[in-house]
């Protein structure tokens, strides 16, 4: 229901500018909002298209894990965690497996691979809800966690500041790595306060300790090498860890004496049900984001709040840094473009540019993940999912501002 009023809130605000900027002599505010629509609305096809070979391809590959026994496994070693943050879900259950694969490809950075690990545990959990149109407790804390945007190395953020001439582009790894995640933690807490889950228990604090240890020992290698070299050391083990799961699960299918290649193809025959599915979802996000933008109503929030800020004597010099801030939550690429503007605006090693890129890396793609994740099993009934996933952003976004007042300010 809360999606519904945001989406229709898009639509009505675009309009409500639009008109006004249309009074004050922009006739090209409509023709660029229409244009925007059936842009957006193509984007949103080629994004599905896009997503199909690579569904196909993990959805095959996860098959063959749940039948090689390696998914169940890996679900029976972190049922002590996952039982206590997803009450719902039996102990050991196989969709354990699929979320933590998920978790995993998120921290490493591996987007193509995320999404269809987390498109996979979304069916096993629409499995064991009871009220198919409606968001479960373990839906919401999973898509969540999801938007929070834990990255262990920002290599996207760190290549664009190189390209756009920054002195250290690595030099906000760090910052990066510190907000993302207090909006991981704050996420956590905030959906476990929602689903009244008690947080101080063994598993659950071994888990926090371990995400804070595994944040220090990643800053402190960041701060012993230099930017090249930290590249390319992420990409390697990122991809060299994402193969030798595929070869994991492979070998596990032959020590179970199963037919690989047949349930390779088995899994891999609903990727293109699922891209399919999201399409309709795709298109209704992506095209009230579009509007919302192009209608100028971006612009209009950003400089208001510039003035408020103003107003009551506080320093304004974070504002400009905020439309990426805000864009986040609405499309990922759209966030990528404000942050290169504001590079390239007040260049790459600027206080705003260097809040940007802590924006970009600090949280996830909470609207577009929503959409993506509850519109691949027909959930229309979101619950408390917006609201958690927003305040996880708002979280997000105050850490960055904080850490690079510590760092950059």
């Amino acid at each position: 229901m809360v999606l519904n009023y945001i989406w229709i809130g898009f639509f009505l605000i675009a309009f409500l500018i639009a008109l006004v900027q249309l009074f004050m002599g922009n006739t090209d505010v409509f023709p660029a909002i229409m244009n925007s629509t059936f842009d957006n609305a193509k984007t949103a096809f080629e994004i599905s298209l896009g997503l199909t070979g690579v569904l196909s391809l993990w959805m095959g590959i996860m098959k063959i894990g749940e039948k090689g026994g390696l998914v169940n496994a890996l679900a029976r070693w972190l049922s002590p965690l996952m039982v206590r943050l997803f009450p719902e879900i039996p102990a050991g259950h196989p969709v354990f497996g699929h979320i933590f694969m998920n978790f995993s490809a998120n921290m490493l950075g591996l987007d193509n691979a995320a999404t269809p690990l987390g498109l996979k545990a979304m069916e096993g959990m629409q499995e064991l809800n009871k009220q198919k149109d409606t968001a479960t407790n373990a839906m919401i804390m999973f898509l969540v966690l999801n938007t929070s945007g834990l990255t262990i190395i920002p290599v996207g953020v760190m290549t664009y500041r190189a390209v756009a001439g920054a002195a250290q582009p690595t030099d906000v790894f760090c910052p990066i790595l510190i907000a993302t995640a207090i909006a991981t933690l704050a996420g956590m807490v905030i959906t476990s306060l929602y689903q009244r889950i008690n947080l101080f228990n063994r598993a659950i604090m071994a888990f926090v300790i371990g995400i804070c240890a595994l944040v220090s020992g990643v800053i402190w290698l960041g701060t012993q090498v230099d930017q090249e070299t930290m590249n390319k050391w992420s990409t390697i083990v990122a991809n060299v860890l994402l193969f030798s799961i595929i070869i994991a699960f492979i070998a596990a299918g032959i020590r179970k004496k199963i037919n690989v290649y047949e349930a390779f193809v088995e899994g891999a025959k609903g990727g293109f049900d699922t891209a399919v599915r999201i399409i309709p979802y795709l298109v209704a996000i992506l095209v009230a984001i579009g509007v919302f933008r192009a209608s100028g109503a971006m612009d209009f929030i950003v400089g208001g709040i510039g003035k408020f800020v103003e107003m009551l004597g506080g320093n304004a010099d974070y504002v400009a840094a905020l439309p990426t801030a805000i864009m986040k939550p609405l499309s990922g690429s759209g966030a990528r473009g404000m942050m290169v503007d504001a590079m390239t605006q007040y260049g790459p090693d600027s206080f705003i540019a260097r809040l940007s890129c802590i924006f970009q890396g600090a949280t996830d793609t909470t609207f577009y993940i929503l959409a993506v994740y509850f519109g691949s099993v027909g959930i229309r009934k979101t619950r408390h999912a917006v609201m958690a996933g927003l305040l996880t952003d708002i979280c997000g976004v105050i850490a960055a501002i904080a850490v690079a007042a510590i760092f950059f300010g």
